[in-house]
């Protein structure tokens, strides 16, 4: 009696139980350029007629270059893919909805239609109207050079990111109140001229250090859990001798290699006032356009060094051919993802849990058919689909 009363237990048990299974699945990043700048003619100087409204004017039009890169998006078809430079909306997403379900969800130039329906896409730094003068030009709350991040109007140069596995959302983190002066030893930008602090103390102690956000967005994989940690630093340029684009880049690269590290994430508290950083035993993958690399450009090659050295992380460097010929005279060419030449974009994966199987980087060569969908910025991104097809593992 008691033997079969043990398998009627299996029985019923086995059932109900969530086992975590082995799964390959392709993970990507894309700064496909979806901000409203890129869909206005404008001059150099000039403030452009730019609005929240600007990029869904663009996708109700059936536009081509959106259309190109959806198909990119189809021909690699990752699981889980982070879209940068989406410009976010609204809580609603309309615009993010519009892309998968006119574009991703429709076949592009023969491309079987890929769906995610899950996705995430929360507020960013970017447009939102500080009041004080960042840019010190002398004048407070003038975007886009006032606003937390550099942008025209809230969201602007957003992010996104898409998942065909469901997405824990109650237990997302995100960091866009996460102010820079509370890094330690943050790399406070100081004006040569007079050897003082570029920034005033009013501005220095309410500036954020994301110039977009930073997220931990746990995805469930076939009752796994991989911590999606995405983000988008600012380009370490566009400022002057103080470098305080180069500075905010490297602590924004910086503010990662902390969080993986339990003895530095101590100081990190996110939007709910949660303090540390991700537990010792989470896969995670990092992903987004970093704006650096160690070998070429002008960011503060430090911090993505030390993140890349990280011996958390392992870094499966990407390449295509295509890109070693775009720039023969640059020996790291092969892993350039933009075509200016630069590697910039990222997808890095914890050695804890994952297996990394291949990668590559979106770049076809010029006497491919597909080489359409890349030839010149108008085609779809300056900016080339990164990926990694990965195993995960107990």
């Amino acid at each position: 009696m008691k033997k079969y009363s043990i398998i009627a237990l299996l029985i019923w048990v086995f059932p109900h139980m969530t086992i975590a299974q082995d799964t390959t699945l392709k993970i990507a990043t894309f700064n496909v350029s979806m901000e409203a700048l890129n869909y206005v003619a404008h001059k150099r100087g000039e403030s452009p007629n730019v609005s929240e409204k600007t990029l869904k004017a663009a996708l109700k039009s059936d536009h081509q270059q959106i259309k190109n890169i959806a198909e990119i998006i189809q021909r690699i078809n990752p699981d889980i893919i982070l879209l940068n430079e989406f410009d976010y909306l609204d809580d609603n997403n309309e615009a993010l909805k519009i892309f998968i379900n006119s574009y991703l969800n429709k076949s592009q130039h023969g491309q079987k239609a890929v769906n995610f329906p899950y996705f995430y896409q929360g507020p960013v730094n970017t447009g939102i109207n500080s009041g004080l003068d960042i840019d010190g030009n002398g004048k407070k709350g003038e975007l886009p050079g006032d606003g937390y991040g550099y942008g025209h109007f809230p969201g602007h140069f957003g992010m996104a990111l898409l998942s065909k596995y469901p997405i824990d959302v109650a237990n997302i983190r995100t960091f866009q109140h996460f102010k820079w002066h509370d890094m330690p030893n943050a790399l406070m930008p100081i004006d040569p001229a007079t050897n003082k602090p570029w920034y005033s103390q009013a501005v220095w102690q309410k500036l954020r250090l994301s110039s977009k956000s930073h997220w931990d967005v746990p995805v469930e994989v076939k009752g796994k859990t991989i911590h999606i940690l995405a983000s988008h630093p600012t380009p370490p340029v566009f400022d002057g001798p103080e470098d305080r684009n180069g500075k905010r880049n490297h602590d924004e690269i910086r503010f990662w290699h902390d969080y993986i590290s339990p003895e530095l994430a101590g100081y990190i508290y996110d939007d709910n006032g949660h303090k540390g950083g991700i537990k010792a035993e989470q896969a995670f993958v990092m992903l987004g356009d970093f704006n650096a690399t160690t070998v070429d450009g002008n960011a503060i090659k430090s911090g993505i060094a030390s993140l890349l050295n990280n011996a958390k992380i392992q870094d499966a460097m990407p390449q295509s051919q295509a890109g070693k010929l775009h720039k023969p005279e640059n020996i790291n060419a092969k892993h350039h993802t933009s075509n200016w030449g630069m590697r910039v974009d990222y997808v890095l994966a914890s050695v804890l849990s994952l297996t990394i199987n291949n990668s590559g980087v979106f770049w076809p060569l010029e006497t491919q058919e597909s080489y359409r969908l890349i030839k010149d910025r108008k085609a779809s991104s300056d900016h080339r689909l990164v990926w990694l097809e990965l195993t995960t593992k107990d």
